[in-house]
């Protein structure tokens, strides 16, 4: 008997040092590496640069001059200003070349054609004197009263002019695209082209071209069942994975009437793609037409210069972040309510009061078959700026430093999973799968961060994206074809100088 206890003793001793390894593991936090984006910014010595990547003057469809739309960005702070008219690329403030076909477009869009330039020395409407000049390098740059210059990127175009679907792309540092039409329903013959010659790319407020836009409820947007949202998100998606010079979508642009969505799609193209390895990085803009929308939205870069290649460098990598005084997606609003009152903060308390009034008649107007409301920060509103990004791959944490911000939570897969400035990843293991990315919230607006990729054991990856056709080849054979026929017989100088 003695013998079969010892025995059972034994057993026992033997059977926990045999359990104990394995319940230690299952407790174990995960070992993450973190991919951050940030990592090439120093925050403490680069400076930081404001940008708008898309405006558009009467060179193409815009309401206003290249003088006075260069002038209210210089007005509003901007240190970069990228003009995309649209098959027109910007060669210069001072020498733009106007596109006949684009002079025909605002002559019908707006009943005149008018094609300013800047001078090298010259007054502004405000009085101050300016000049433009040029570095070595051959990056220009305007300044009024010897003041802060503004970088102007080079070769700005926003491709697909003339298509007939708003099927939309701006391309950057490289020379294409100058006169060239078409564009319906197909993006890849541009992204292709401007990824061979080096330049960088982004595919422009998707929301217009997928009609996500039209929706009204969050839910019914992107909704991978309809097969024409599937479509289109896989044709974004292949663009992406085939072409990394293609920095990703516009999330949030003018009044965010048509982007609200696109921050859902966002985050869809994220959990696709970072299974293959694949970011996806993010931009917000103004898009601006006309002036009272300039600022509107926007990206922040932290560089050590204002140069083009800091820019491109920077873009690239993923080291800026987007921003916008609009949001105008209701479940957005009506969690950053919630949070808001969660956070507690006087501050905090008062903006909820702002958006409680709005998140209610919103859902009253949207229970009728409306948009819903947005909310727009007041003119002068502080606006909400990530000033660091501090990344613990020991302790599997991120934090973020912000100013003017209320509210920063934190996303993955599309949902909100922790509210504050700090994440640790090991507290949302059963939550989070690919990535992670932060939105700061004030009076101001909001501020974007690109997403921070991770990897660990068991992290989800994938090889096969599968068979896809992109039936846009088709259309844009039969509509572009269609239009650059009719550019090559119609006397469009001929009917300008009538009608102008």
């Amino acid at each position: 008997m003695k013998f079969k206890k010892v025995l059972a003793v034994l057993m026992s001793v033997l059977m926990l040092f045999a359990v104990s390894p394995m319940t230690m593991a299952a407790d174990a936090d995960t070992d993450y590496k973190i991919d951050n984006p940030y990592k090439n910014v120093n925050f403490e010595t680069d400076n930081v640069y404001k940008a708008d990547f898309h405006s558009h003057t009467t060179y193409s469809d815009g309401n206003d001059t290249l003088p006075k739309m260069v002038e209210r960005h210089y007005e509003l702070g901007f240190d970069i200003h990228a003009i995309t008219d649209h098959s027109s690329t910007f060669y210069s403030f001072t020498e733009p070349q106007h596109v006949d076909v684009m002079k025909l477009f605002s002559l019908v869009k707006n009943g005149f054609v008018i094609g300013e330039a800047l001078h090298e020395n010259g007054v502004a409407s405000n009085g101050k004197l300016y000049t433009v000049t040029q570095n070595e390098a051959g990056d220009q740059f305007y300044t009024q009263a010897d003041d802060k210059p503004m970088l102007g990127v080079p070769f700005g175009n926003e491709q697909n002019g003339t298509s007939f679907n708003n099927a939309h792309i701006n391309t950057w540092f490289v020379d294409y695209g100058h006169g060239r039409l078409g564009g319906t329903s197909y993006y890849e013959d541009v992204i292709k082209a401007i990824d061979e010659l080096g330049g960088l790319s982004v595919i422009n407020h998707p929301g217009e071209y997928t009609n996500a836009r039209d929706e009204i409820y969050t839910a019914d947007a992107y909704d991978k069942n309809d097969i024409m949202y599937n479509y289109k998100i896989r044709k974004f998606e292949h663009l992406l994975l085939n072409y990394k010079s293609c920095i990703g979508i516009d999330i949030n642009s003018k009044g965010d009437s048509r982007t609200r969505f696109d921050r859902k799609l966002w985050d869809i193209m994220l959990q696709d793609l970072l299974p293959f390895g694949r970011n996806v990085f993010a931009i917000a803009t103004s898009d601006a037409h006309n002036l009272d929308i300039v600022d509107s939205g926007y990206t922040m870069h932290y560089m050590p210069e204002l140069t083009s290649a800091a820019l491109k460098k920077n873009m690239s990598e993923g080291g800026f972040f987007a921003a916008s005084k609009y949001v105008g997606n209701y479940d957005e609003l009506a969690n950053l309510r919630d949070e808001l009152k969660m956070v507690g903060t006087a501050e905090a308390l008062a903006f909820y009061e702002v958006l409680d009034p709005l998140v209610k008649s919103s859902a009253e107007e949207m229970a009728d078959g409306g948009d819903g409301h947005k909310y727009e920060a007041p003119e002068g509103t502080a606006r909400p700026l990530f000033t660091n990004v501090v990344v613990n791959e020991e302790e599997d944490t991120i934090t973020l430093e912000a100013e003017n911000a209320l509210v920063v939570h934190w996303i993955a897969d599309g949902k909100v999973i922790h509210v504050g400035n700090t994440i640790d990843l090991d507290d949302y293991s059963d939550e989070i799968k690919n990535y992670v990315r932060a939105e700061a919230y004030g009076t101001g607006g909001v501020m974007y961060t690109q997403p921070f990729a991770l990897t660990y054991k068991g992290v989800p990856t994938n090889n096969d994206f599968g068979f896809y056709f992109d039936w846009g080849v088709i259309a844009s054979a039969i509509c572009d074809n269609l239009v650059r026929g009719l550019a090559a017989i119609l006397p469009i100088d001929l009917i300008v100088s009538i009608f102008a």
